[in-house]
C-alpha cells in the first residue's frame, strides 16, 4: 500500500465546512488504496490573531514564548480535522510536530528540521489510521518547542513525505496550481501544467508565495514528486519534478515579484577580502537572509557593499552591523526602503541569449528605473521602486507572451 502526504493550508481549513471538505479529500485517497499522512496549517487568520494578541501585551515578545503561542494554531486544526475524519468513519490520530518526531535546530521562529523520527507515525499507519500532523513546528534537542518560519507547513509536509518514502506529496491551496505570475495582480497569468524543481525554487525564493523554498528544496533533494492542487475543485494541478516535459516552448516560465525590499549599503570597507566575508558571517549568525549583492571600489581604495534584504529585517540588520562596526571596519551604513524585486525565471534562458536584454529594454520602454540587478543561468532579478512593481511585472509578463502558448519570441544578443 503506497503512502501519500497531503497538506492543507490555512485558507483550505479556514472554517468547519472547509475542514469537513478536507476530510472528504483525505478519505478519497484512502478509498483509492493509499495510506495517508495529512499536514495542516492554522485555520484562516488564526496565526495573525495570535500575533495581534501578543502585540497587545508587548512590542517585543520573547521568541521562545511566541513559538509556544503560535504552535497552538496548528494544534487546534489537527484536533478538528481528526474529529471530522472520525465522524465520517475514518480512523485517525492527531499529532503535534514533536509527537510526530520532528526534530529541529535550536532556533526560535525560523528553525530548520534536522531529523524526523518516524517510528510512531509508522506504527499508527500500520493500524490503518490517518495521521494528522501539525505543520510549522518541531522540537529541538533541549525539548524546546520551535517553529519553522513562513511557509513552515509546506516544509513539514515535504520533509515528512521524504522521511516516510511517500509516493508523492500534494499541496492543497486556494489556487489550483502554479501560475506564470500571481493572477490576482497580473492580467493573463495562467496555470502551468508542469515546472522543474529548479524553476520552482527560484520562483519561490523570488516572491511566489504558492510554495516555500525549503519545501521545494526538500522535494528536489529527495526526487519527490510534488503537486500543487486546489482544495476546492477536483482538477489537475501543477506537477513539480526534476525536468518538466510540459510547455517546453516557454523560454521564460514565470514572473515573480516581491514587495518591501530594502537596499542596505555599507561604506568604506578598508579590507575588501576580510571585511566582506566578515559582514556576511555576522548576518548569517543572526539568521538574516541577503539576496542581491553589489560591490564597488572607491577612489580612496576602499570598498562599498550593497545588498538587498526584506524590510522586516531592517532593524535587526542595522543593529547587527553597528554592534560589530569596529570589527568589520566600515565607515557608515545607509539604506533605501520602498523598493521591490521583479524577476523572470525559466530553464530555457540558458540556451536563449538576449533574455536579460529584452527584460531591461521592456522596463526602459515603460520608464521603470532599475536599482539593482542579479542574474543566474535561469533567472534575472531587478530591484525597482515599489510603486512600479506591478506595472513592471505586467510589462515583462506581456513581453514574453506568457498569457498563451505562443511561439518563442525572437531574442537577439
Amino acid at each position: 500500500m503506497s503512502l501519500i502526504v497531503q497538506k492543507f493550508g490555512g485558507t483550505s481549513v479556514g472554517s468547519v465546512e472547509k475542514i469537513q471538505h478536507a476530510a472528504t479529500r483525505v478519505i478519497q485517497e484512502i478509498q483509492n488504496g493509499h495510506q495517508v499522512v495529512v499536514v495542516v496549517s492554522a485555520m484562516g487568520k488564526t496565526t495573525d490573531e495570535l500575533i495581534r494578541l501578543a502585540a497587545g501585551i508587548t512590542e517585543s515578545p520573547n521568541k521562545r514564548d511566541m513559538d509556544m503561542l503560535l504552535t497552538t494554531g496548528e494544534q487546534m486544526t489537527i484536533s478538528l480535522l481528526s474529529m471530522a475524519l472520525q465522524s465520517k468513519g475514518c480512523s485517525s490520530v492527531s499529532m503535534t510536530g514533536w509527537q510526530a518526531g520532528i526534530q529541529t535546530e535550536a532556533v526560535h521562529s525560523k528553525a530548520r528540521i534536522t531529523h524526523i523520527e518516524t517510528a510512531r507515525m509508522k506504527e499508527e499507519l500500520a493500524k490503518g489510521k490517518v495521521v494528522v500532523v501539525a505543520g510549522f513546528q518541531g522540537m529541538d534537542a533541549n525539548f524546546e518547542i520551535t517553529t519553522l518560519g513562513r511557509g513552515g507547513s509546506d516544509t513539514t509536509a515535504v520533509a515528512l513525505a521524504s522521511a516516510l518514502s511517500a509516493q508523492r506529496c500534494d499541496i492543497f491551496t486556494d489556487v489550483d496550481g502554479v501560475y506564470t505570475s500571481d493572477p490576482r495582480f497580473i492580467k493573463g497569468a495562467r496555470k502551468l501544467e508542469g515546472i522543474s524543481y529548479d524553476e520552482m525554487l527560484e520562483l519561490a525564493n523570488l516572491g511566489a508565495g504558492v510554495l516555500h523554498p525549503r519545501a521545494v528544496e526538500y522535494a528536489k533533494n529527495h526526487s519527490l514528486p510534488l503537486t500543487v492542487r486546489s482544495s476546492i475543485e477536483e482538477i489537475e494541478g501543477t506537477l513539480i519534478e526534476e525536468e518538466s516535459k510540459l510547455e517546453e516552448n516557454l523560454v521564460v516560465r514565470g514572473v515573480a515579484f516581491e514587495s518591501d525590499i530594502v537596499r542596505m549599503t555599507v561604506y568604506g570597507l578598508e579590507n575588501e577580502v576580510t571585511g566582506i566575508s566578515s559582514i556576511f558571517t555576522v548576518l548569517a549568525e543572526n539568521h538574516i537572509n541577503v539576496d542581491i549583492i553589489i560591490q564597488s571600489r572607491t577612489e580612496l581604495n576602499s570598498t562599498n557593499l550593497s545588498f538587498s534584504i526584506k524590510e522586516a529585517e531592517l532593524e535587526e540588520t542595522r543593529s547587527a552591523l553597528l554592534q560589530n562596526k569596529e570589527r568589520l571596519g566600515f565607515s557608515k551604513i545607509e539604506h533605501e526602503a520602498g523598493l521591490a524585486k521583479v524577476s523572470i525565471v525559466g530553464s530555457g534562458m540558458v540556451s536563449n541569449p538576449g533574455v536579460a536584454a529584452q527584460m531591461f529594454e521592456v522596463l526602459a520602454e515603460n520608464e521603470i528605473a532599475i536599482k539593482m540587478i542579479s542574474t543566474s543561468e535561469i533567472k534575472v532579478s531587478t530591484v525597482v521602486e515599489m510603486e512600479k512593481m506591478i506595472p513592471a511585472a505586467q510589462a515583462v509578463h506581456d513581453s514574453f507572451s506568457l498569457a498563451s502558448l505562443q511561439p518563442r519570441p525572437q531574442l537577439t544578443n
